[in-house]
């Protein structure tokens, strides 16, 4: 599936360990990236991590819509938080 545009959903919601343009001790979880635009789209996409370009879009972790991918992101991050 395509990326719900705009979203920022992935960009939001999870925790991300590596460093970010920006960002060099990672992103917590709920916390906006830096890189993130008002339009949500990534101001530093050419050079974001693996983590980030290894994301995969679905149905199950993105849902039908924005709000959907956030609610839906925001709980598998909370399901996995240790």
């Amino acid at each position: 599936m395509n990326c719900h545009d705009p979203c920022g959903a992935c960009c939001i919601a999870p925790y991300i360990s590596s460093a970010l343009p920006n960002m060099p001790n990672g992103k917590p979880a709920g916390v906006r990236c830096l890189n993130l635009n008002e339009l949500n789209r990534c101001t530093a996409y050419a050079d974001r991590p693996a983590v980030c370009r290894d994301f995969m879009p679905d149905r199950e972790s993105c849902g039908h819509n924005e709000t959907q991918a956030l609610q839906l992101l925001t709980a598998l991050e909370l399901s996995t938080k240790s």
